[in-house]
């Protein structure tokens, strides 16, 4: 009786231990090769303050449609996950969550407004031009280099973080950058 009841609890707190550390990782670090290691706001900004690099923001919300395409078709290609986990920190931020989010000394809160209501950060980075899916790109400093609206194709994906990345946008269109590659 003692054994059985002893080995339930070794069971029971073998699983604990396996959940409450897969639980205390990163989400950069829990990442299966070939996916995106999705960071959150605060993990992104704070490993950029260790190593910097741009920021890749997915705006979504739950409800909207394309940005499930997009989780589907363009982020799981394995060479888009590959090129965005080496040269970027890709954020997901849902533009209806509930959780305050602190930068840059300010509080950054969800808004009951209409039906559903939008978080502030959401609202900030996107200029108030609320739609999904939305990428906001920024740089090292966090600072926003540019906003990509809508559904995008994993190959015209792969160009705009390549864009981005080099510091093309620096010098030249984008436009002009997807004529120089072809």
């Amino acid at each position: 009786m003692y054994k059985s009841a002893f080995k339930a609890i070794s069971l029971f707190f073998a699983a604990y231990l396996l959940i409450a550390c897969s639980l205390s990782q990163p989400a950069a670090e829990v990442a299966k090769k070939g996916e995106v290691k999705w960071y959150t706001w605060e993990e992104a900004i704070e490993a950029n303050k260790k190593e910097q690099k741009k920021i890749m923001v997915d705006i979504y919300t739950s409800w909207c449609g394309w940005c499930k395409v997009m989780d589907k078709k363009t982020f799981a290609k394995s060479d888009v996950a590959s090129y965005l986990n080496e040269h970027f920190y890709p954020v997901k931020l849902d533009a209806e969550q509930r959780e305050a989010i602190e930068f840059d000394g300010h509080t950054f809160n969800f808004i009951e407004s209409g039906r559903r209501g939008v978080h502030q950060l959401a609202y900030s980075l996107l200029d108030g031009q609320m739609s999904y899916p939305a990428i906001v790109f920024l740089d090292g400093d966090v600072k926003r280099i540019t906003i990509s609206k809508g559904y995008t194709e994993a190959k015209d994906f792969m160009t705009q973080l390549q864009f981005i990345e080099g510091n093309h946008y620096q010098s030249q269109s984008f436009e002009q950058f997807k004529k120089d590659s072809k």
